[in-house]
């Protein structure tokens, strides 16, 4: 009995025929990875952007330092004048783009609730407050 071979040659010379199913395999992973990898360019994110309003003045920011106060009424204050959570946030936005920045002092009093205190520190952290230092430090010595 003789043994056929799956070739086309009778001579026993190689197949010459390059095997490309591994090559289209890889291809296609690639190009998967593509497509998965480019973001997606069709969302849009809708804004309501705030209006100027010509006649509101200026916030009042020292261009040296500025105190940030939390009084025993649990006021919040800046640089002696009552100010709301978002006012704060947007003066200390105001000083963070001035050059240089100035420093916030941080004068908590020893009878103001620490949930005011927080608040104010959280707001700080978001606005990204670069020089900042405690002031008063001194008066709780003699609670401890």
């Amino acid at each position: 009995m003789s043994m056929q071979t799956a070739s086309d040659n009778a001579s026993g010379e190689p197949m010459l025929d390059i095997n490309v199913t591994p090559l289209i395999d890889v291809m296609l992973v690639l190009l998967i990875m593509l497509i998965i990898t480019i973001p997606p360019q069709t969302h849009a994110v809708k804004l309501d952007l705030p209006v100027n309003q010509p006649n509101q003045p200026p916030p009042p920011i020292n261009p040296i330092k500025n105190v940030v106060s939390v009084n025993a009424q649990d006021q919040v204050l800046w640089n002696g004048s009552p100010v709301s959570m978002g006012q704060l946030r947007s003066y200390l936005d105001a000083t963070q783009q001035m050059n240089p920045i100035p420093e916030l002092h941080l004068q908590p009093d020893a009878t103001a609730r620490y949930e005011i205190v927080d608040e104010v520190l959280a707001v700080t952290k978001k606005a990204h407050v670069q020089k900042m230092g405690f002031v008063g430090n001194e008066y709780y010595q003699n609670i401890f």
